[in-house]
This record gives structure tokens, sequence and C-alpha cells, in this order.
């Protein structure tokens, strides 16, 4: 195993292929989101290579049992941060604790409690899908049963089917259940969903949300701003080596409060001067006669435009209220940020 590619099979690997149904709403969990039980704690991280200074000093702390997203676009820093949390790279600077140990200095009954989630690994050539789980388990002192393991992922009717035969949902759960048979109290998930058709990861949505019901906590990456939506109780984002946000996907970037946008079509009968005046300072004409109202008082916004409007015998056509959504605000943060 190198500092550079990490190795395409290991115990606990995911890759990606999946299909299943999502049945119901992925719940949060009760103890995610700032607890006392910090299973991940950063403190002034660095990491320089020569002249650049990939990660700028970033703090972070993931508490048990929760999913935590780590967002940022390529060569953010992303990458190394989660490379030094697992152990696969040396910090320059500050202090990283995860499960309570410095990963780069972690002995060997460490890498038990922690599983790599990968994007692509290959089965086992030749083995049963009960060997692929007896082998893996091999690996660890106090493994998951096996059969334990097959009922929690719905393999027992395949158990004796070789592992390159399973169809791609199968497959997927036999890679969960790799990546349970050691029984993990924090796993990384590697852009789990990249390539995935809409279904496929929404079904993938569902293994990752089974992982909370264990108990597990999990580290996503993503670049999808849906799925980070979805599974975490919490969001970072990184961007030129710095953490430029943290908080619920509700509240990210201030985009619970940060406010929303009206925009409606001008009637021809009217113009821009006649609208109402407790408004005319924040008027925008978007041009074609659509204008548009940046609002942090959204009700008496419209009970403003609506009254000019019934006054006038008026319709102001195309009416829409829009609120920034997660990846509106992500790509705002990124972009914003100049690059290392």
């Amino acid at each position: 195993m190198t500092l550079h590619k990490r190795p395409r099979t290991l115990p606990g690997m995911l890759t990606n292929s999946f299909e299943a149904p999502v049945s119901r709403r992925l719940a949060r969990s009760p103890s995610a989101a700032g607890g006392n039980d910090p299973v991940i704690s950063i403190r002034g991280l660095r990491k320089r290579y020569g002249d650049k200074e990939a990660v700028r000093g970033i703090d972070l702390e993931v508490g048990r049992g929760e999913i935590f997203a780590f967002l940022g676009p390529n060569g953010a820093g992303k990458t190394t941060t989660v490379e030094i949390l697992e152990g696969f790279r040396q910090a320059s600077g500050g202090i990283v604790e995860v499960l309570g140990t410095n990963p780069w200095k972690a002995p060997s009954g460490w890498r038990e409690r922690i599983g790599l989630v990968l994007q692509e690994s290959q089965a086992e050539p030749g083995l049963t899908v009960r060997e692929c789980l007896e082998l893996y388990a091999g690996y660890y002192r106090s493994p998951r049963p096996v059969g334990e393991t097959l009922a929690l992922v719905d393999l027992i009717e395949q158990v004796d089917q070789r592992a390159t035969a399973l169809s791609g949902g199968q497959r997927r759960r036999l890679d969960v259940a790799l990546a349970l048979i050691g029984d993990p109290e924090l796993i990384f998930l590697d852009e789990p969903t990249t390539g995935f058709d809409p279904s496929a990861r929404r079904a993938a949505w569902e293994v990752i949300g089974g992982l909370r019901q264990l108990g597990k906590t999990v580290f996503l990456t993503t670049h999808y701003m849906e799925e980070a939506e979805r599974l975490a109780d919490r969001i970072a984002v990184i961007a030129a080596g710095e953490i430029v946000a943290e908080g619920t996907p509700q509240t990210l970037g201030g985009r619970q409060v940060g406010g929303a946008r009206i925009t409606f079509a001008l009637p021809a009968a009217a113009t821009v001067a006649e609208l109402p005046a407790c408004l005319l300072d924040r008027i925008q004409e978007e041009g074609g006669g659509l204008v548009a109202l940046p609002s942090t008082t959204v009700a008496a916004d419209l009970h403003a435009l609506s009254g000019w409007e019934l006054e006038r015998g008026l319709e102001l056509e195309d009416l829409e209220v829009r609120r920034p959504t997660l990846e509106d605000v992500y790509l705002k943060l990124t972009t914003d940020q100049p690059r290392s």
C-alpha cells in the first residue's frame, strides 16, 4: 500500500453498483451533530508539499454516530485531508486524532476499527459469497458473525454463489458485507455513487443510511449536493486548503437565514418606478420584462406586491420565490475562494 494509490481491495471497501428500491426517508441519527464523544478531532491541520500548502490550518470535529459530509472542488485539499485521517499521509503540522489516536502512528489494532470504502474494487476470483466473508473475517480479531452479516445485507440466498456471478445489486450488498464484517466504528465513504444512474444512487443512499442505523460513524466525500443533503447530519466545505463553511444541510453558509429571491414579469401597463416604494431600493431588472427582488422578509414583500397588483387590477405573471439550494451555496463558497 502506498500513499499515492490505495489498493483496490481491502476489508470493508465498497464498489460502484447497486440496484434496490429506496423505501423510506433516511432518518437522522439522534446522537449526531456535535455530541460529546468525537470520533475525529482536528486542530490546526496543515499539509505542505514543497512550497505548496495544500491544507492550511483547518479545524474539524466529527461526533460519534453521525454522517459527516466533506465537500470541496478538485485541488481544494479534500483528498489530502481524508488520506491523513486514514493514516496514509503524515500531517505537516497540527493535531489529528481519529478514534483517539494519531492515524500516522496508530498501532495495527487501530485499523480494525475503521472501514475504507473506495469507489472501485473487484470480486475475489473463484470465491463464493460465504468464502469472501470468511476470508475477510480472518483479517480481524473480533469479526462480526458471517451469518449475521449476510442477513444484514440480504444475501442469505446467494451465500453459495460465486462473487463474480452476482448481479450488480447483489455485488453492492456483498461490498457492504465486506465493509461490516470487521464491525468497524468509523467508515470512510469516498465518492460512493460516482457513475450511478438516479435509481441506483437512491438505492445506495439506503445502504448508507443503514450504516447509521447500525451506530456507525460515516465520513462521506461526494460531489453530489443532493447526496450530501439527503444523507449528512453536518457538512463542511473546504476550498483552497481552508474550511470555508460548516453546518447542517439546512444552515450551511447561512442558507436558512440568507433570504430568497422573488422574480416576476412586470405587466406591460406598469413600469418599475410604479412598484411599491418600500421595494424600489432592492428591485433588479433582468431584461425581457423580468424583475427580481432579493428578500429576507418574503411574506411582507409578497404582501406589498399583491396589494399593489390588486389595487391596480393587474396580475404579476411568472411569480416565483426561490431560496438558494445547497448547490448554490456550495458554488458560491468555492468559487469565491482563490485556488492554492
